[in-house]
């Protein structure tokens, strides 16, 4: 199992249009590193949801439920499906992040603009700590 950090704008969907739904198809992602990290991912992997915008923080987790799949609406893009986790009870924010020193070799701070990059165990679990997650 792997796990994934995928970014959203909670403008347009947030974590809790997911908790909502329940289940959504996740597509969007154009960048070709992006992409080549979403050509990876499987069924039963996790994600850190991460919200962009003002917010800049990790606020909830989700469970991938399929593999990579063409888009229906643009074939050279991919989707795949994911479904609602956990909320954070507290949102692990980019600052806290960037300060600790602890990340600095993570895609997040290095590539802030990629929209799907993995996370590494270490990463996951820092991140739940701080996060409390309910």
């Amino acid at each position: 199992m792997n796990r994934w950090l995928l970014k959203t704008e909670p403008s347009e969907y947030s974590f809790q249009d997911l908790i909502k739904d329940k289940q959504t198809t996740w597509d969007g992602v154009k960048a070709p590193g992006a992409l080549k990290h979403m050509r990876s991912m499987k069924k039963g992997d996790q994600a850190l949801i991460y919200h962009t915008g003002k917010e800049k923080a990790v606020v909830g987790t989700a469970r991938v439920t399929s593999g990579p799949y063409p888009d229906p609406e643009n074939d050279n893009l991919l989707v795949i499906d994911v479904e609602a986790g956990e909320p954070l009870e507290i949102p692990v924010t980019l600052a806290e992040i960037k300060q600790s020193g602890l990340f600095s070799d993570w895609e997040l701070v290095k590539q802030p603009r990629l929209s799907i990059m993995p996370v590494s165990d270490k990463y996951w679990d820092t991140i739940m700590s701080w996060g409390k997650v309910i």
